[in-house]
C-alpha cells in the first residue's frame, strides 16, 4: 500500500489530488493547517487528517511524528500547499509581503521535506512532488499567447521559480529519492476565484502522473499534463 502526504490537502488541487490518489489505491493522508476543512475532507474523502502548518517548524515536526506513530513512513510526499500573495503593480510590496509568500511557497518545502526525510528513507521508491507552476517560467511569462504573461503576481512567480530551481537541486542531492516538480496550468480553484479554464480534475494530471509512476521514472523533472516542461 502506498502511503502519501499531501500538504495544503483540504481544498482546491490537494483535495482533488487526495480523492484521486485514493481512487489509485493510496492511503492518503490529509495535511492541512484548517483543522475543520482537513477533517472535514478526510471523512469525505476516506483518507486520515494529520495537522499541519508548513511555516511552523514545531507543527511540521508534529506532523512527521504523528505519521511516524501511526504509518511508519511515506511513499509519496506532495508538497501543495501554498499562496499567491500580492497581485498586480509591486510599487508597494513590502518585505513582510515577501516573506510571507516565500515562507510558505518555498521554505514551507523544506521545512517538510527535512522533516519527512526519516519516513521517506523507509520507503522503497521514496517520491517527492513540488507543485510549482509554469508562472515560474521566463519563457511563459514572456509569450503573450500564454495565460501566464497576462497575469502580474510578482512574489507568486519569483517563489515558484525558486521552488522549480529548488526541485532540481534535491534531485541532484537526493539521488535515493526521486523528486520532480508539478505544473497545474491555469485551473479554476479558489487560488484564483475559480478563472482558470481547466477543471480541478486536469489541472491535478500531472500531480498524479508524478505520485503514481513506476520505479525508476525520471527525477528533476518539470511535467505539466501535457508533457515535460524545458524551464526556463
Amino acid at each position: 500500500m502506498t502511503i502519501t502526504f499531501i500538504t495544503g490537502a483540504n481544498k482546491g488541487l490537494g483535495r482533488e489530488t487526495a480523492r484521486r490518489l485514493i481512487e489509485h489505491g493510496h492511503t492518503v493522508l490529509i495535511g492541512a493547517r484548517n483543522r475543520e476543512q482537513g477533517e472535514e475532507a478526510g471523512v469525505t474523502l476516506g483518507a486520515r487528517y494529520v495537522p499541519i502548518d508548513v511555516t511552523d517548524q514545531a507543527s511540521v515536526a508534529a506532523a512527521a511524528a504523528n505519521v511516524a506513530a501511526h504509518e511508519g513512513r511515506v511513499d509519496v510526499l506532495i508538497n501543495n500547499a501554498g499562496v499567491s500573495g500580492p497581485l498586480g503593480d509591486p510599487s508597494g510590496l513590502t518585505a513582510a509581503d515577501a516573506l510571507a509568500v516565500l515562507d510558505v511557497n518555498v521554505i514551507g518545502v523544506v521545512r517538510t521535506i527535512t522533516a519527512f526525510l526519516p519516513l521517506l528513507c523507509r520507503s522503497e521508491d521514496p517520491v517527492i512532488v513540488n507543485v510549482s507552476s509554469g508562472m515560474g517560467s521566463l519563457a511563459f511569462t514572456h509569450d503573450p499567447d500564454r495565460p501566464e504573461s497576462r497575469v502580474v503576481a510578482p512574489l507568486y512567480t519569483a517563489s515558484k521559480a525558486a521552488l522549480t530551481m529548488l526541485t532540481t537541486q534535491y534531485a541532484k542531492g537526493l539521488k535515493d529519492i526521486r523528486i520532480n516538480a508539478a505544473d497545474p496550468g491555469y485551473t479554476a480553484t479558489d487560488f484564483n476565484a475559480h478563472s482558470g479554464f481547466q477543471t480541478v480534475t486536469e489541472g491535478t494530471d500531472a500531480i498524479v502522473t508524478l505520485a503514481t509512476e513506476e520505479p525508476g521514472a525520471g527525477t528533476g523533472r518539470f511535467l505539466s499534463r501535457h508533457g515535460e516542461i524545458a524551464w526556463s
